[in-house]
């Protein structure tokens, strides 16, 4: 059975040099996948491959047997570092685009969602806090039946308690038959969640491996593990 993601000799270069240097990685479905590194690594620039937004590249990608098309943009959902939904929308607003937009979007799981976070529908995005803009754009991108879920520091600027209700959102709204990576800063706080991890260095995989497998053979933390990879 071939695998939901599989990378191979991913490059990719701007003027600054090469960013994304021979990657070469495999992810199989119902699997949450941390996608960790220092800034520069090449993260972003691996899901905007990924979510068919830089074509310009050398190598294989292939998701869901597909090269970046039409058809995988159909089965990922994109969450961006930065927000491209407007300030002046309503979270109704929101969730009225998506559902007009994504044929798997589920209108009545993001309003339960809404509901269950203590979103009102007509407050407006400039008026939520960081930690409630997050949550906003987590319930739209989770409320889509897709395949692949790329999320990109969905963690950052937010308060410990809106970190766990955004875990919370990832645990509980993807599938056996889908995979989730999510970039992060905050190793200590969210590799509890992670069936395997993949560590990008200088844009190069650095380390691919399950999180047990890494804690049993290192007797570290993930957290632990990755501060002696990188110095830090």
């Amino acid at each position: 059975m071939s695998k939901l993601l599989e990378i191979q000799g991913l490059k990719k270069a701007y003027d600054r040099g090469l960013v994304l240097n021979d990657i070469t990685l495999s992810v199989d479905a119902g699997k949450i996948v941390g996608i960790v590194g220092p800034n520069g690594c090449g993260k972003t620039t691996l899901f905007k491959t990924l979510a068919g937004l830089i074509n310009d590249y050398q190598g294989m990608v292939s998701i869901d047997g597909h090269s970046p098309d039409i058809h995988t943009r159909s089965v990922v959902s994109y969450l961006p570092e930065k927000t491209y939904l407007a300030d002046w929308m309503k979270a109704e607003d929101a969730i009225r685009l998506f559902a007009d937009f994504y044929r798997d979007f589920d209108r009545k799981k993001a309003e339960e969602l809404l509901r269950r976070f203590q979103l009102e529908p007509k407050m407006k995005l400039k008026t939520m806090s960081k930690g409630m803009q997050e949550k906003m754009q987590l319930i739209l991108v989770m409320s889509r039946a897709a395949k692949l879920y790329i999320l990109d520091e969905p963690l950052s600027g937010v308060d410990p308690a809106a970190r766990d209700s955004i875990l919370d959102i990832i645990l509980n709204n993807y599938t056996e038959n889908s995979s989730v990576l999510l970039s992060t800063h905050l190793i200590y706080d969210v590799e509890r969640i992670f069936d395997d991890v993949i560590m990008l260095g200088g844009g190069k995989v650095l380390v691919a491996d399950s999180v047990d497998h890494l804690r049993e053979t290192t007797g570290q933390s993930l957290n632990d593990y990755f501060r002696e990879v990188f110095k830090c």
